[in-house]
C-alpha cells in the first residue's frame, strides 16, 4: 500500500472564504474536474505562486 505520509508544516488549518460570480464559478470547478485536479489545489497554487512572486525580499518566509 502506498501511504502518503503528511507534512505538518503543510498543514491545512484555515480557510479563506470568498464570493465570486457564480457562473465563473461552475466554469472553474468543471474545467478543474477536467482537467483531473480539484479547485481548491488550483487556488492554494495560485496563492503559493503569487505569494512567490510578490514577497517582500525583506520578510523572512
Amino acid at each position: 500500500m502506498n501511504s502518503k505520509k503528511k507534512n505538518p508544516d503543510n498543514k491545512k488549518d484555515s480557510q479563506l472564504v470568498i464570493r465570486i460570480n457564480g457562473e465563473q464559478r461552475d466554469q472553474f470547478i468543471a474545467l478543474c474536474e477536467e482537467l483531473d485536479t480539484s479547485a481548491a489545489r488550483e487556488i492554494r497554487r495560485f496563492i503559493k505562486q503569487y505569494l512567490k512572486e510578490n514577497a517582500d525580499p525583506d520578510v523572512d518566509q
